[in-house]
């Protein structure tokens, strides 16, 4: 795709060409793409830019931004070229090493919120919640959206978040740390639960402030108020329908849960049932068409209260269940 050489622009102009460049190329939301890939290499924001619609841009400044245009054009997400992602209104740093959070994500962290807050109300206490007296884990957490969204909600909980790359944790240390909750997280290496029952409360329960429970085999205590986790999904052989942006730069870790794509809820449903306190709550973001291949998974006696919540396209993204006493 031909691209204009740098010149004299207003940013006008060089938004209407970044565009009609973008739509060209049927890159989806091109307006949007094109907008903030100008308002990065500004580093203004949307305000300045629409009340400064003819301030000239400088070449080097335009040639950033057409940079930036074509690798979009070519199927870099716009996430990739900025370096960032907003979620639960926080700017996340975002690389290849990372799923890039969703806005339906946030679906996941209102139903945790929501049901943590009925359970103190059934059990007549104030429903305003503050976390006090509550450990929770992120299962998955990629970028640490959803540990750090929960750690800003419930200042006073105690959150642990795993992941089975160094790569995605290290990016979610960083995004604590520059948030400022990186005293309140614990990030672990861990496929799944798994590192909780090989080390047990030895390792993690001193972490989360209470006292461990003697002998080995202390993962037969449960640990978890609530377990949370959006984990991979997106069925191996739906991958070449994906579009390229995905497909090519988001990590196959964290998105493929196997050739049909259910497959990891089989270990994760057994595994939290393992590491829930009675009472606990297990929230998961569903895949597409997933539902009736998970829900079997909670109708045991295991669980109770199983919920299926739909985003706001109307379609089931979030299935919640409480762990029963049994």
């Amino acid at each position: 795709m031909p691209l204009p050489q740098a010149q004299s622009l207003d940013i006008r102009t060089a938004l209407k060409q970044g565009i009609h460049l973008l739509r060209e190329a049927d890159v989806p939301s091109e307006t949007l793409a094109a907008e903030l890939l100008l308002l990065h290499v500004t580093r203004r924001d949307r305000a300045w830019l629409y009340a400064h619609p003819e301030e000239i841009l400088d070449s080097q400044i335009l040639d950033s931004y057409f940079s930036l245009l074509r690798r979009r054009a070519a199927g870099e997400p716009t996430q990739h070229l900025t370096g960032k992602q907003e979620f639960w209104s926080l700017e996340f740093e975002v690389n290849p090493d990372v799923l890039i959070p969703r806005p339906e994500t946030e679906h996941l962290i209102e139903v945790a919120l929501d049901r943590l807050a009925v359970r103190e109300l059934r059990a007549a206490r104030d429903p305003k919640l503050t976390g006090e007296g509550l450990t929770i884990v992120d299962i998955g957490t990629g970028s640490g959206c959803i540990a750090i969204a929960l750690a800003k909600e419930l200042p006073a909980a105690k959150i642990c978040a795993t992941d089975i790359s160094p790569a995605a944790l290290a990016v979610a240390q960083r995004n604590a740390t520059r948030l400022g909750y990186s005293d309140r997280i614990h990030f672990i290496e861990s496929n799944l639960l798994s590192v909780f029952s090989k080390v047990g409360a030895r390792y993690i329960v001193p972490v989360l402030g209470n006292q461990p429970s003697p002998g080995p085999a202390s993962h037969q205590s449960p640990l978890f108020n609530l377990i949370i986790s959006n984990p991979p999904y997106i069925g191996r052989k739906e991958s070449s329908t994906l579009p390229i942006e995905v497909r090519d730069n988001e990590p196959a870790c964290a998105l493929y849960g196997g050739e049909e794509g259910y497959e990891l809820y089989g270990q994760l449903v057994p595994e939290a049932a393992l590491h829930l306190k009675p009472g606990g709550l297990l929230v998961l973001e569903l895949g597409h068409d997933s539902l009736l291949a998970v829900r079997p998974l909670l109708e045991t006696p295991q669980w109770t209260n199983v919920h299926v919540t739909n985003d706001l396209a109307g379609i089931l993204r979030v299935l919640s269940a409480e762990r029963t006493s049994s």
